[in-house]
């Protein structure tokens, strides 16, 4: 079966993220955005049939939003993804809501930008489609900035993505937006979702986000001041604060593996010093160190706890040694292990600095015994 053409950028080991995009554009819709979001997930974005990279033959006339959702779960399956993240633009959302709705074991968690669960009735699309399948894609460009832009903003590779569509799978992409229509199945999903609106955005208005945000359980609403229809080329920091809010990144899960290595008690007094100043960096390293690097299954917690004892004791952080000789012991090191580990420095870091680490480490491993 040939797949959707599709990008994949971050760890391969990271959460996976599906983008979606707009009729008429290709994932160049989320160059400015996609590229933020893969530092804390897999990211794949992914071209409609006839659109950028994707073959014409993928889609035909009386196509539906059913039709592209199993393209999209071909393309997950090929790459090996169970569960995704979910964000898409404008028909690329309206993939999202069908997907939620119809397949919830496979979504985690959806965004859905500056779309809607209709699309005013079947007519207007069907005219479209008429007007497509007999002059081609020629007119529908020269107007692409007014329908996707605020006046005087444009992006010249999505315009000429618009020129480059095949015209009849741009045709049955308007059949598929014609007959959708998802509203009295929205209260059925059950993933964390948001909704991402352009606040001058005429061609899914606020309103429609609205509606889909008022009928789907516990959603999420954000409207983006001068964003027209096709936000993250047009406000793309707005969009990417919006989705890293919602999908959280690796912040959660790190804070989470933090306090299981750390102890509560640490992170609580770290988390009680706290300042405007430091919370930067308080997000950095749960997200970072914590979401990312102590996350990954490649090492097991007990191998981590090693390679951090031997760099804290190559670079003389002894309080900080002392905090992840705790930690070691919660990993499941026993105090001999860490006695080995420490040996081992005397060769490759040096005998003072093992001296350094044995004092530290007797002091850390004597009042974990007083306080039992």
């Amino acid at each position: 079966m040939n797949l959707l053409n599709h990008l994949v950028e971050g760890p391969a080991s990271a959460p996976p993220l599906l983008l979606g995009p707009s009729v008429g554009t290709s994932y160049a819709l989320w160059d400015k955005v996609a590229p933020e979001l893969s530092v804390t997930h897999r990211v794949i974005r992914w071209d409609l049939p006839g659109q950028g990279g994707s073959a014409a033959d993928l889609i035909s006339a009386g196509a539906t939003i059913g039709d592209l959702a199993d393209l999209v779960l071909a393309l997950a399956d090929s790459l090996g993804i169970e569960r995704f993240r979910y964000a898409g633009v404008s028909i690329g959302g309206s993939v999202g809501l069908h997907l939620a709705v119809h397949h919830p074991e496979r979504v985690e968690s959806l965004a859905v930008i500056c779309s809607s669960s209709h699309y005013g009735g079947s007519k207007p699309w069907e005219e479209r489609a008429a007007l497509v399948r007999a002059e081609g894609v020629a007119g529908l460009a020269e107007s692409a900035n007014e329908r996707w832009f605020t006046a005087g903003f444009t992006v010249p590779r999505l315009v000429q993505d618009m020129r480059e569509s095949d015209p009849g799978a741009y045709a049955a992409l308007c059949d598929a937006l014609a007959a959708f229509d998802i509203r009295d199945r929205l209260p059925e999903i059950s993933a964390p979702t948001l909704l991402i609106a352009g606040r001058e955005d005429t061609a899914t208005p606020p309103a429609d986000l609205r509606e889909i945000a008022d009928a789907v359980p516990g959603a999420a609403l954000v409207e983006i001041p001068g964003a027209s229809h096709l936000a993250p080329a047009q406000c793309p920091e707005a969009v990417l604060t919006a989705l890293r809010a919602h999908f959280g990144g690796s912040a959660p899960r790190g804070m989470e593996v933090r306090r299981e290595v750390l102890g509560d008690a640490h992170v609580d007094r770290a988390q009680d010093r706290q300042t405007p100043f430091t919370a930067r960096f308080q997000d950095f390293i749960s997200r970072y160190a914590w979401g990312e690097i102590w996350t990954d299954p490649t090492l097991s917690r007990r191998e981590r706890s090693m390679i951090t004892l031997t760099a804290l004791i190559a670079h003389g952080h002894y309080d900080e040694l002392a905090m992840h000789v705790r930690a070691a012991r919660r990993n499941g090191l026993t105090p001999e292990e860490i006695g080995a580990v420490l040996l081992q420095t005397a060769v490759y870091c040096g005998v003072p600095a093992a001296n350094s680490a044995f004092a530290a480490a007797q002091r850390a491993l004597a009042e974990e015994d007083e306080t039992g």
